[in-house]
C-alpha cells in the first residue's frame, strides 16, 4: 500500500470505533478528511458530530452531517483525529494544520480518543516535526524568546491565523525526552494559548496504516 491508501485504511478502521446514537468528535487534516467521507456511508447511525476546525465543519456538512457546537452537547463518545508524529506510547504532535487548539479541548471532552495515521508518523522521539504552538498575537515575541531559551528555534507560520484568531510558532531542532513535562511546561509561558504535544492526555488507541495492513497500538 502506499501512504494514501494506509490513510484510507486507518481512516475505514476507525468506523468500528463509532457508536450508534452518539455524537462524535471528528478531527483535522488529509487523513481526518478520509474519515470525514467514510463516515458519510454510515451517517445515519450517529446522532451527529462536534469539529476540531472550520474546515472540518463544512466538509462534515458538505456530506448531510450534522455538525454541534461543542457547548451544546454533554458527552462525545469518541475523538477520531491524526497525528503529525506518534510514539508507541500514543503520545502525539499536532497541529501541522494549526488546529491544535481546538483538537486539544474535543479530544479532552471525549471518552475515548482514536488516532489514525500511517506508519511514516511513528517515531522513537518527537520533535523532529516542528511543534506547533498557538499563541495570542501580542506576545508572540516574548513567548518566541522563551522558547529559545528551551532550546527551540521558533519560526512564525507565515500569512496563517488559526480559527480563533491567534498565530502559530513552530518549534523546530527539539528532541522531545519528556513531553509530558515539556507540554505542561509550555503551557504555562503566558500567552501560550496551547501547544501541539498531546502526552498529558494521549490518544486511547492508535490505528497505524502499514503496508501489511491496520495495526492496532493501545
Amino acid at each position: 500500500m502506499n501512504q494514501n491508501e494506509m490513510k484510507k485504511a486507518v481512516a475505514e478502521a476507525a468506523l468500528d470505533y463509532v457508536e450508534a446514537g452518539t455524537i462524535i468528535g471528528v478531527g483535522t487534516g488529509s487523513t481526518a478528511n478520509l474519515f470525514i467521507d467514510a463516515l458519510a456511508d454510515i451517517k445515519h447511525k450517529i446522532d451527529g458530530t462536534v469539529a476540531s476546525s472550520v474546515a472540518s465543519a463544512k466538509r462534515l456538512e458538505s456530506h448531510g452531517i450534522e455538525v454541534f457546537e461543542l457547548n451544546m452537547v454533554n458527552e462525545i463518545s469518541v475523538y477520531i483525529d491524526g497525528a503529525d508524529e506518534t510514539t508507541k506510547y500514543l503520545q502525539l504532535i499536532k497541529g501541522g494544520g494549526g488546529a491544535l487548539t481546538r483538537e486539544k479541548i474535543v479530544a479532552a471532552a471525549s471518552r475515548k480518543f482514536v488516532c489514525i495515521a500511517d506508519e511514516s508518523k511513528l517515531v522513537d522521539i518527537l520533535g523532529a516535526f516542528p511543534l506547533p504552538i498557538e499563541v495570542i498575537p501580542m506576545a508572540r515575541s516574548y513567548v518566541a524568546r522563551e522558547l529559545v531559551k528551551l532550546g527551540g528555534e521558533p519560526v512564525l507560520r507565515e500569512g496563517f491565523t488559526t480559527d480563533n484568531g491567534n498565530v502559530i510558532l513552530d518549534i523546530h531542532g527539539l528532541q522531545i525526552m519528556e513531553p509530558t513535562k515539556l507540554e505542561a511546561q509550555l503551557n504555562n509561558i503566558a500567552g501560550v494559548v496551547t501547544n501541539g504535544l498531546f502526552a498529558i492526555r494521549p490518544a486511547d488507541v492508535l490505528l497505524l496504516g502499514t503496508s501489511e495492513g491496520v495495526k492496532t497500538l493501545a
